[in-house]
């Protein structure tokens, strides 16, 4: 084997250890990209999450704070229509005792021209 001959396979090793090194360096490498993808997935939906248990507390806040203000209104509607319902048969009342006092007359009907 001439010292050329020794030399070109000598490179062809070392190129192929060479290769191999860098094959197994790539492999690792998507290795961790792939966990690096999965940890920024994972971050980015835990943040996501969270945004939305923050707007979904929030609304519920305004919820009850609307089903209170509409139970207090309806109490206080409520009160006003009993109230109304008691004039309403006050003036019924007094309505039936003047009605019934009162006779009408011819005179009080006009007659047509």
């Amino acid at each position: 084997m001439s010292k050329e001959e020794f030399e070109q396979r000598w490179a062809r090793r070392s190129l192929r250890g060479t290769l191999s090194a860098v094959e197994e360096l790539v492999r690792k490498l998507e290795g961790s990209m792939e966990d690096i993808k999965k940890d920024k997935v994972n971050e980015l939906f835990n943040s996501h999450r969270d945004k939305l248990l923050e707007r979904n507390n929030a609304l519920e806040a305004m919820m009850m704070a609307l089903k209170e203000e509409t139970m207090a209104t309806t109490r206080a509607l409520s009160t006003r229509i009993e109230e109304l319902e008691g004039e309403l048969a006050l003036y019924r009342a007094a309505a039936g005792k003047g009605v019934s006092s009162v006779a009408l007359s011819n005179e009080d009907v006009p007659k047509p021209k």
